[in-house]
């Protein structure tokens, strides 16, 4: 099975020098898209000679991750792996995802809580309610639904390299439950960030995160 790492970055010219080495290391192919960084990203990146796409303008999560898929779908792999620019998917895990596919899924999550209890905070609340939302509308009961770290077929990635209308990660599991793929999770031990600031560390945007997704998820889809 021949394997992409789709690795979007935005300002990730600290992490990237700790994450591609690492994804090296374990031969894997991978493509960092650089997501109009106004760092030092741009620069590392062809100092380093790390495979990448500069882009010109900031397109956004949702859309450098499409750009992924349809770089690899037009250059024939056949399953991709979406790992975050900011170090926080370790890439030992990645054979894991990889594994299932092989084994017959079609979409693999990388679960920080598969065999973790998840901590009481206002973040694992929201992310039980979105969990709550998709049993609902599914049947299936994700343990960690806003994980980003995720593998996924030649079929799938066709399907989101041309129409990819499902952004967050919670939306786009339904949309894939619901479309009759079979989903699977595997335990992951994420890194924390080392550097830059989470989006959801602005309440705000966290509780707009959640409107929009729980909309979406009941009722849009």
């Amino acid at each position: 099975m021949r394997v992409l790492i789709i690795v979007p970055a935005h300002n990730e010219e600290k992490a990237l020098p700790l994450l591609i080495p690492k994804i090296q290391e374990y031969g894997w192919e991978y493509l960092v898209i650089n997501d109009c960084s106004t760092d030092g990203t741009e620069k590392l990146l062809d100092e380093k000679h790390w495979t990448h796409i500069d882009l010109p303008l900031n397109a956004g999560l949702a859309a450098v991750t499409q750009m992924g898929f349809k770089y690899a779908a037009e250059n024939g792999y056949d399953a991709a792996v979406v790992v975050d620019g900011d170090g926080q998917h370790p890439p030992k895990y990645i054979r894991s995802l990889v594994n299932e596919l092989e084994n017959g899924a079609d979409y693999v999550v990388g679960s920080r809580f598969l065999q973790n209890r998840k901590p009481a905070t206002m973040r694992m609340i929201g992310s039980r309610m979105i969990c709550g939302a998709v049993r609902l509308k599914t049947g299936f009961y994700p343990t960690d639904p806003t994980s980003g770290m995720r593998a996924v077929t030649g079929k799938i990635i066709r399907e989101f390299a041309e129409d990819m209308n499902y952004i967050a990660e919670p939306d786009a599991l339904v949309h894939i439950i619901r479309s009759g793929y079979t989903v699977r999770e595997v335990q992951v031990d994420m890194e924390e960030r080392q550097e830059g600031v989470s989006y959801f560390v602005n309440p705000f945007k966290a509780a707009k995160y959640m409107f929009n997704i729980l909309i979406s998820i009941l009722i849009l889809q």
